[in-house]
């Protein structure tokens, strides 16, 4: 399954603000059950679960969890999001972005911009496309 066909799945499972609760628990660094990680990780999520690729504390999780939010969203992942777009990781930040625009986050005006001067260019791309389409909202 794509993550897409995953979170739809795991949104007709249980619900959509189901979801989103986790996917907001994953990006706050709260606990979420490992069934949960690996719909939203796939294969990988093995590997974090046994503690590669950086464990339950890496980024992998938070991007997950981000990529997630593209797919179903709630007005309650906001701060969440906007958080998420200070992340360590690169990852993180560009996902963060990538959810701003699909979903016109206009809470998250300042963090797109301040993306905008980010070091990584994938997150500088992601941050434009996000400032421009939150900007015409």
């Amino acid at each position: 399954m794509t993550p897409k066909q995953s979170i739809q799945f795991e949104c007709d499972r249980r619900s959509p603000k189901d979801v989103v609760r986790d996917c907001v628990a994953l990006l706050n660094n709260e606990a979420i059950d490992d069934h949960f990680l690996r719909v939203i990780g796939g294969p990988s999520a093995e590997n974090v679960l046994e503690g590669r690729d950086g464990g339950l504390d890496g980024y992998w999780p938070r991007v997950w969890a981000a990529r997630s939010l593209l797919h179903v969203w709630d007005d309650t992942a906001t701060s969440a999001i906007i958080t998420a777009t200070t992340h360590d990781s690169w990852r993180v930040r560009e996902m963060a972005a990538k959810v701003i625009a699909r979903h016109h986050v206009k809470p998250a005006i300042d963090a797109v911009v301040t993306l905008l001067d980010d070091d990584n260019a994938r997150v500088r791309v992601a941050a434009r496309r996000a400032f421009n389409v939150v900007a015409d909202a």
